[in-house]
């Protein structure tokens, strides 16, 4: 009997110990009991037209070579048909890439690096300007350029030099915008910088207009990207999908001008396709054919990119873009993004540090490098730091209560433990001492 009710408050105290070490441990957040979600869980099960798409399954899937797509079952298989080197079809406004081939692949852009050239000059120079072109202004001008026609001693509205951009792709043209923003070194300088900024890492300008130089490059992914950015702006939205325009000339003449891709103008033996918007074709003995092209069907804006297709057939880069709108629109209900044209968030500098530390030497001496690594082999540093960020995987964040840190979580839960502890240790010892000195009622 004295046994037992010795043991009843030591019980109790267990009791409490336990109870109390439960209610602290369901405080810890998930992070802390559970393993952490990896980087491959999918971003969302189908690409939605109106939901940007930050972050795809695995950031590195673009950077390797073949063709890429996530289908659920019935989905119409992508075309095996497409004979370009590279090409992406993406959704313009959630910005998923439904399907690619050969994304990141380096190659000649042509006259659709004008995109770029038109994202980044676009803003600087005010709408309503006008301009007395010089000599000096088209000197420079590339053997066998296409030109609109912009003569010296002319003074154009900023609206006329880049319609003659938008429609007859006029390096002359381009020339003389880029004097107005700043300079033709300077231009080069924002395009790069803008490049990056969208997250367009394959891109290398040393000509804004597209014409061939040794070492510029830019990539189906990118070119989809200066697309979709364009299309935010709109002067470049309007630009891009006019077919017809009036071009000044002599003594306060016109002529027409028409737009050279044949899959918005429906000529040259290509059928205009439905609902598209535009944006920008190119073409130079060293790119071959290229093609920027964007159409809307219901609520859904589609961007293709076909580079350079091989086939050898008449009108190929029109016919292979429209297989591939063609196939995106079927096929974006039922498909799982493959990657996305949205850059990533910055991280934080000490989460930046962090990353570096993890990436190594050769990582870190190509972000250094940057746009201004140099052909004698700061680029090839910089691609590699690129592709040493891109193809590694970070596991994801978590939010809310999950974010708090564990280093702060484990020793609560040893001084609460503790604390318990102790309070049960003095009721067993309170418990002992009345048994021992017991106090009778008072007479």
């Amino acid at each position: 009997m004295i046994i037992s009710s010795f043991l009843r408050p030591a019980f109790a105290g267990t009791v409490a110990l336990t109870t109390g070490l439960t209610g602290l441990l369901t405080l810890l957040p998930a992070s802390v009991s559970s393993p952490t979600a990896t980087a491959a869980t999918a971003v969302g099960s189908r690409a939605d037209p109106g939901r940007e798409v930050s972050r795809p399954a695995d950031p590195s899937l673009l950077y390797r070579p073949g063709t890429h797509v996530r289908a659920a079952s019935g989905a119409p298989a992508p075309p095996k048909d497409v004979s370009a080197l590279s090409w992406v079809v993406a959704d313009a406004g959630s910005g998923a890439v439904l399907a690619a081939h050969n994304a990141h692949r380096a190659l000649p852009p042509a006259s659709t690096l004008k995109t770029l050239f038109a994202v980044t000059a676009l803003p600087r120079i005010p709408a309503g300007a006008r301009h007395s072109v010089t000599e000096a202004d088209l000197a420079g001008l590339g053997g066998g350029s296409s030109l609109v026609g912009v003569a010296p001693g002319r003074t154009y509205d900023v609206a006329d030099l880049w319609r003659g951009v938008f429609l007859s792709s006029g390096n002359d043209a381009v020339r003389v915008l880029a004097g107005m923003n700043g300079g033709w070194d300077a231009t080069i300088t924002q395009m790069q910088a803008k490049a990056r900024a969208l997250g367009a890492n394959d891109t290398r300008v040393v000509s804004p207009d597209g014409y061939d130089e040794p070492g510029q490059v830019s990539s189906a992914y990118d070119l989809a990207v200066f697309g979709r950015a364009g299309l935010k702006l709109p002067a470049f939205a309007e630009h891009c999908s006019t077919v017809d325009a009036q071009f000044p000339g002599n003594d306060g003449s016109t002529f027409g001008i028409r737009n050279t891709n044949k899959l918005l103008t429906g000529s040259g033996g290509v059928e205009r396709y439905p609902g598209l918007i535009g944006v920008k074709n190119g073409y130079t003995t060293n790119a071959g054919n290229t093609l920027v092209a964007a159409a809307r069907r219901g609520d859904r804006t589609l961007l293709v990119t076909v580079m350079n297709p091989r086939s050898g057939a008449s009108q190929a880069v029109y016919e292979e873009a429209r297989t591939l709108l063609d196939w995106g629109f079927a096929a974006a209900p039922a498909v799982t993004p493959v990657g996305s044209l949205v850059p990533p968030r910055p991280p934080s500098p000490p989460r930046q540090a962090a990353e570096e530390e993890k990436q190594g030497p050769v990582a870190r001496a190509g972000r250094a490098a940057g746009p201004e690594a140099d052909a004698a082999g700061g680029a090839r540093v910089a691609e590699a730091g690129r592709l040493a960020a891109a193809t590694r995987v970070e596991p994801s964040e978590p939010s809310g209560r999950d974010s708090a840190p564990s280093g702060y979580v484990w020793p609560i839960v040893f001084i609460g433990a503790a604390c318990l502890a102790a309070l049960a240790l003095f009721l067993v010892r309170r418990a002992a001492r009345r048994r021992r000195y017991p106090v009778g009622p008072l007479l």
